[in-house]
């Protein structure tokens, strides 16, 4: 069977949050922040991941006509120039293809309008995701990996829908209901650290908080999308991030990329390439996968 052609979607505004690209304080040194997608194109180079998958285009949903994006990308830009920072090396390569090449819009324009224009915000985004629909189609996408996209897809995964489960989210928190570690959604780090700290925030605008039993480990889940927030079923995760309550949110989300994030990323694709090639013969292994490290 030949490769499974994958697609990867993000947010840079989100990658430009995580300072990705950029040497960071780390413990009174400095620490490289390397993002997903650069640690994906290593692996794809230099892992079994090259064997299994191709990289068939780079998908981001930021939109050039929002002040709003233009202001969080400030240090960025949309596309990459001479002179100034970058999401990764603007020389890296992917089984053999420069990143930049890969990259391109679908940008999620309907952000733009107000939260009250409910009709007209619900119109736009569904013609988003007809539009990412359509790209995906032409890139003849196997599989599809979210990575810090911060827009809740609907129609494109339906159940009956053909991306229903070939779209997956690699999330820098446990997402198990279930799991005494579980951080889901835009917050899970800063959750994470402050639980290292015996805190709970309950409102995130007040940051009103209450006193919660200390837990001061996080990972990170590899699971299906639907159509909640991080709460589709998991395939696998990782749940090898000790946190020290000192630790800045880029500290934090910097072990917890490499501890834990990382090798849920590449374990969850090589568990998805071996469902596509032997779908019966794996899928009663998937609960067991799935709690190798929970």
């Amino acid at each position: 069977m030949s490769k499974t052609k994958l697609v990867y979607i993000w947010s840079l505004r989100n990658a430009a949050a995580d300072k990705a690209g950029q040497h960071i304080a780390y413990k009174g040194g400095q620490r490289y922040m390397k993002s997903p997608l650069e640690h994906l194109a290593h692996a794809l180079d230099h892992t079994e991941l090259g064997d299994a998958y191709s990289l068939e285009a780079v998908i981001h949903d930021d939109d050039e006509g929002s002040e709003a994006d233009q202001r969080k990308l400030a240090e960025y830009g949309f596309t990459w120039q001479q002179g100034q920072r970058w999401f990764y090396p603007p020389n890296l390569r992917a089984q053999g293809r420069a990143m930049n090449d890969l990259l391109c819009a679908v940008p999620s324009a309907y952000r733009r309008l107000p939260l009250s224009a409910q009709a007209e915000r619900a119109a736009g985004k569904s013609a988003f995701e007809r539009e990412l629909k359509d790209k995906l189609d032409t890139l003849g996408a196997d599989l599809v990996l979210l990575d810090g996209l911060l827009v809740i897809l609907d129609e494109l995964i339906r159940p009956g829908e053909p991306y229903c489960r070939k779209v997956v989210n690699i999330h820098p928190g446990i997402t198990r209901i279930d799991s005494p570690h579980e951080r889901r959604g835009a917050y899970a780090t800063l959750d994470a650290l402050y639980g290292a700290r015996g805190k709970k925030v309950v409102n995130w605008q007040t940051m009103e908080m209450i006193d919660v039993p200390v837990v001061d480990k996080t990972g990170a889940s590899f699971h299906y999308v639907d159509n909640g927030v991080d709460s589709g079923e998991v395939i696998v995760d990782a749940l090898n991030t000790h946190i020290d309550p000192q630790d800045t949110i880029l500290e934090l989300r910097w072990n917890n990329f490499n501890l834990s994030l990382f090798p849920a990323m590449e374990a969850g694709l090589l568990h998805m390439h071996a469902q596509r090639l032997q779908p019966h013969a794996i899928e009663g292994e998937r609960d067991e996968r799935a709690l190798l490290s929970c």
